[in-house]
């Protein structure tokens, strides 16, 4: 790890907004390039009239074909509105997550369809600026490690676990470095993420 900073220099991870827009940008993203998630979420925005990822409501009153137009798929507009209903009856409540750990966090916004341990995890290390998440299940990730540490093909998630550990409580750095150590040598891989 200690290599990858020198080559990579210091840096934070990004923190984005939270709540309802951060879990609507990590379902539009999901495995789609960032370049094709930032086109849809410009269409969804010019369609609602917005500058900001419209609110739970819009997507509930939207028809399907509005949602369509704007570059959703059929999928990811149930993922979408089921996000939207948790929010709206408050089976989502975002002011309780300062309270929770990262695991009951992970477990609450799971329930929603479309929203598994990855998009959990990329919520917890980009809106909610959690220290000590690691996705081991991350392909960027896995290739960073096996391109640092010298492995001939991806290394499985028990194997990013256990070199991960020293790296505790600041796993969330370490996350954001190897991601940062595939930038200039395979940037679809990093932009994947």
């Amino acid at each position: 790890m200690a290599g990858i900073i020198r080559r990579v220099g210091l840096h934070e991870p990004p923190v984005r907004p939270s709540g309802f827009p951060a879990l609507a940008r990590a379902i539009i993203y999901q495995q789609i390039s960032g370049a094709a998630g930032a086109s849809i979420l410009r269409k969804i925005q010019r369609t609602a009239g917005t500058r900001a990822m419209p609110p739970p409501h819009w997507f509930l009153a939207s028809s399907d074909g509005t949602l369509r137009s704007a570059g959703i798929s059929p999928q990811k507009i149930q993922y979408l509105r089921d996000l939207a209903s948790h929010v709206v009856d408050r089976r989502i409540d975002f002011h309780r997550f300062p309270r929770m750990t990262d695991e009951e966090i992970t477990e609450h916004v799971s329930a929603v369809h479309g929203i598994g341990r990855w998009t959990a995890q990329m919520f917890l290390l980009f809106s909610l600026g959690r220290p000590d998440v690691l996705p081991t299940g991350d392909r960027g990730v896995r290739r960073a490690v096996q391109r640092s540490y010298g492995y001939r093909g991806l290394p499985a998630e028990r194997t990013v676990e256990r070199i991960g550990r020293p790296w505790a409580p600041w796993r969330s750095h370490a996350t954001y470095y190897l991601w940062r150590s595939l930038e200039n040598t395979e940037p679809g891989i990093a932009a994947s993420r």
